[in-house]
Formats: structure tokens, C-alpha cells, sequence
């Protein structure tokens, strides 16, 4: 049987992994757990009939992502649709988004700014170099999807543009 500290890193695994699904069994035991968007949750724990070590508490398990024990046809809920016909910035590489040149300044752009594509909409740092990202394309932005000083990651949309 698991230790608590091991369904615990488990838990932590399966949450930093790109797997949506982990099956784990043991002598008997069997713990399945499932992903819903960025939270891991445990959908199931048996235990055998047969006598056993003694089983984990669910209550002495105490972790950063939500637990919850889910009946298998339980509803999916998706994520909001997006307007397909809008246009996303994403992020050329890793690093700090700040939407304006220095803390006091104001922001490049906000919802509802009119951009070209040569307009500079924020700025993203990479190992000290300040990099100036553009529009790309021309139109309005619709909605902001990072906050300033928040880490950004290789291809992750930064805004959403209605195109002219």
C-alpha cells in the first residue's frame, strides 16, 4: 500500500505532466486519477476485501490540487469557446510579460486598443534581454490573457485580436 507522502508526489506528477489519465495498482489497491483542465483530482480508490495494510485516509491527504472522488458518468464541463475568427499573440519564447516600458508607464495596449501589425503590444524578458512583441496583424484587442509580471511560456497566447 502507499504512503501518504507518495500519493502525495504522485498527485504532484501527474498535475506537471501533460498525461490526462494515471492508473496505479498494488497488491489489490488501486488508485486512479484524472485531469480536468489544470486540476488532478483521484476519481477512485479501492480497496481489496481480503485483509490488508491498513487503508490511507482520504482526510489525512492534504494537497495543492482539489480532490474529489467523481461517479464515472459525471459530466464534463468544457472550457468558454473562443470566437474562432479572432487572432491570438502568443508568446515567441519563455519568459516575464510586462504590458508597458517601465512600472510607471501605461500599458502598450489594453481591451479595446486599435493596433497595426507593426504596433508594439507588450514586452517580453528573457535572461535580461527586454523583448518588444508586435501586433502582427491589424485590429482591436478584445481581451488581455496574461497580467503583468506573470510567466509566460513558448507559444502561449498573450491576446486576443478581432482583425480588421
Amino acid at each position: 500500500m502507499l504512503k501518504v507522502q507518495e500519493i502525495r508526489e504522485l498527485i504532484k506528477l501527474v498535475d506537471q505532466s501533460n498525461i490526462d489519465e494515471f492508473v496505479y495498482e498494488q497488491e489489490g489497491s488501486k488508485i486512479k486519477m484524472k485531469k480536468k483542465g489544470n486540476e488532478a483530482a483521484v476519481v477512485q480508490q479501492v480497496q481489496p476485501a481480503a485483509p490488508a495494510p491498513q487503508p490511507v485516509q482520504p482526510a489525512a491527504i492534504k494537497v495543492e490540487a482539489p480532490i474529489a472522488e467523481a461517479p464515472a458518468q459525471e459530466p464534463v464541463q468544457q472550457a468558454p469557446s473562443v470566437d474562432a475568427n479572432l487572432h491570438k499573440i502568443v508568446s515567441p519564447m519563455v519568459g516575464t510579460f510586462y504590458e508597458s516600458s517601465s512600472p510607471d508607464a501605461d500599458p502598450y495596449v489594453k481591451a479595446g486598443s486599435k493596433v497595426t501589425k507593426d504596433s508594439i503590444v507588450c514586452i517580453v524578458e528573457a535572461m535580461k534581454l527586454f523583448n518588444e512583441i508586435e501586433a502582427e496583424v491589424n485590429g482591436e484587442i478584445v481581451e488581455v490573457l496574461v497580467k503583468d509580471g506573470q510567466l509566460v511560456e513558448y507559444g502561449q497566447p498573450l491576446f486576443l485580436v478581432k482583425p480588421e
